[in-house]
């Protein structure tokens, strides 16, 4: 298995349209932060926004075609450039989505503003991983590459979906939403400037065999000298390239995808502790409990307990539609443990 999908796999991701925005300028939207689990996404389908930097820094411009993913889950302001007081915003509500709409009369910015939900812990995991902020740019041209024409394709249908109220048209712009995701991923993966992080480092083709054998064989105790030879170079290049790419070791990206495994197993099944330290590559319990609650802050026995009762769903948010204010719209790094067995 290709190591986004393991990813989806270990972690499941689901989107949903929380709003189409149409406004003329002078607009601004001032969102976030959302549910602590929660990974925001705007899509451009016309006109132009300008993004500003939470942290002070330079603004960013978006236009049509452009897909905006903020892993970090910040407070985030979107405002057409002008600097005019924006106009009064109104939701009119539909039966399967929420349209916001301003009497500007400029050019018209047509905006789907939505966000994916990932069950904790592994949001953090993923952040971890991912920028800040990332921007895609989803191309229909001729010479562009086929993953940026499917996402076209893809938008393409989520604004004809969200253009009226078809049937089943909430169920269609939510599973939509959470395949514009792993689309996003891609094309940003096969950037030839792609951020850093785990889309730089699997993006690499000479890296791209050792992480797909850390996502497809977590339970192997891997050793650098291994994952060097997957890639036909050196050892100490190896450690370099993760370094420079992923910003972690290979150990420190093994031992997260050793964890994850291991709470979505002691959380969905009544394998013993010990079974599940070997399963995800640990021969001591004593090590696996120890790297765990390292890793967790809580033994696995505790992170049992604390999960949810069956037949409570970890991604619900209940949508009513008109109740997202566009206007004022609303995990800690994980501590990861060295593997031994990698780092020699």
């Amino acid at each position: 298995m290709d190591w986004l999908s393991r990813l989806f796999e270990m972690m499941p991701v689901r989107g949903r349209l929380d709003l189409r925005c149409n406004y003329g300028a002078p607009w601004r939207i001032d969102q976030g932060p959302g549910e602590a689990n929660e990974i925001p996404y705007h899509a451009v389908l016309a006109g132009s926004a300008t993004l500003e930097d939470p942290a002070g820094g330079r603004s960013l411009q978006l236009k049509a075609g452009d897909i905006l993913l903020l892993p970090g889950n910040p407070r985030h302001v979107m405002h057409d450039g002008s600097g005019a007081a924006s106009l009064p915003a109104r939701n009119r509500a539909s039966l399967n989505f929420t349209i916001s709409e301003n009497p500007g009369s400029d050019e018209r910015l047509d905006l789907l503003c939505g966000h994916f939900a990932i069950a904790p812990p592994h949001d953090r995991l993923l952040r971890s991983y991912l920028p800040p902020r990332l921007v895609v740019h989803a191309g229909g041209q001729a010479g562009q590459e086929e993953t940026a024409t499917q996402l076209a394709g893809l938008v393409s249908l989520m604004r004809s979906e969200s253009a009226d109220d078809h049937l089943g048209g909430r169920a269609m712009l939510n599973a939509l939403s959470t395949a514009m995701f792993a689309l996003v991923l891609r094309l940003a993966s096969e950037t030839e400037d792609a951020p850093r992080g785990i889309l730089a480092l699997a993006g690499h083709p000479r890296l791209a065999p050792a992480v797909a054998a850390l996502f497809n064989e977590p339970a192997r105790a891997w050793s650098l000298p291994d994952l060097a030879r997957l890639c036909n170079m050196s050892r100490a290049t190896l450690a370099r390239q993760f370094q420079e790419k992923l910003g972690r070791s290979a150990s420190d990206l093994l031992t997260d995808i050793r964890m994850t495994l291991a709470a979505n197993e002691l959380k969905k099944s009544s394998l013993s502790t010990g079974a599940v330290a070997e399963a995800v590559g640990y021969q001591s319990e004593a090590a696996f409990q120890r790297a765990f609650k390292g890793y967790m802050g809580i033994t696995p026995a505790q992170w049992r307990k604390v999960q949810e009762p069956p037949g409570q769903d970890v991604f619900a948010r209940l949508a009513v539609p008109g109740d997202a204010n566009p206007t004022k719209a609303g995990g800690d790094r994980a501590v990861t443990v060295p593997v031994d067995s990698i780092d020699n």
